[in-house]
């Protein structure tokens, strides 16, 4: 069961689960704030708790809004765009040819045809980043998943606005975001763990941390190191 409450102009999203304990989340990089609860608890209390973590949740939100922006990108020559956490430098060449991609040493060279507009650049650019993440991602299921003890049905690779990934633990599904490709190798393989484990927890529990630590230690510094680095600029709503 999911529902929301409002602290003024702070939306709290709410979702009752077969859990013991109450868990508050704030995530990147809009600053959705969450709270997963006990079927049994009423929303009233609910409301409290989240009341009497009002100066927290503010204060996590605002470290996000501060979060550095990526400038918006026009898909023009000598523009800056990351892949893997390395810069690249755009260099656009019109053929009448087939549209296509190439890293070579710190260039991206984007070859489209005649006539075609930024918003036409852009989807071709989003299309190759999403590549990159499915391709990437299969040796690191083949690392992980025997470590963990769980196996993936399916995974995708979507543009999403609020999460860097996400799991259905039930159907043992995840998605990973499209933006991760920009990132170094290190954050994407930081989010696949993460989603792995909850394949064997799906709160982000006392349980979900222990297990973490012991699969990951260092995934603490990975996540910190994603959430500093400059995220895509939108029309966010705080």
């Amino acid at each position: 069961m999911e529902s929301q409450i409002k602290l003024g102009d702070i939306a709290v999203d709410v979702v009752l689960k077969d859990i013991k304990n109450v868990h508050l989340s704030v995530y990147p990089p809009t600053g959705r704030v969450r709270i997963s609860a006990p079927k049994r608890m009423s929303m009233d209390t609910i409301r409290l708790f989240a009341i009497s973590k009002l100066g927290w949740i503010k204060q996590q939100k605002k470290k996000l809004r501060e979060q550095e922006r990526e400038t918006p990108r026009d898909y023009v020559d000598r523009e800056s765009h990351y892949v893997w956490g390395k810069r690249y430098l755009l260099t656009v060449s019109e053929l009448n040819e087939p549209a296509l991609i190439e890293l070579r040493h710190s260039r991206m060279l984007l070859r489209v045809r005649p006539g075609t507009d930024a918003p036409k650049r852009q989807a071709l650019v989003e299309q190759w980043y999403r590549g990159q993440v499915k391709n990437a991602v299969p040796p690191l299921f083949a690392r992980w998943q025997p470590r963990i003890g769980v196996s993936v049905e399916r995974f995708y690779v979507r543009a999403m606005k609020t999460k860097w990934g996400s799991c259905n633990h039930k159907a043992c599904t995840i998605r990973l975001n499209t933006e991760l490709a920009k990132k170094p190798a290190e954050c994407l393989e930081y989010i696949v763990v993460h989603e792995l484990v909850h394949l064997l927890e799906p709160t982000h529990n006392a349980r979900f941390v222990a297990l973490m630590d012991r699969f990951m230690p260092n995934w603490q510094f990975q996540r910190q190191v994603l959430n500093r680095l400059p995220v895509r600029r939108e029309k966010w709503s705080y």
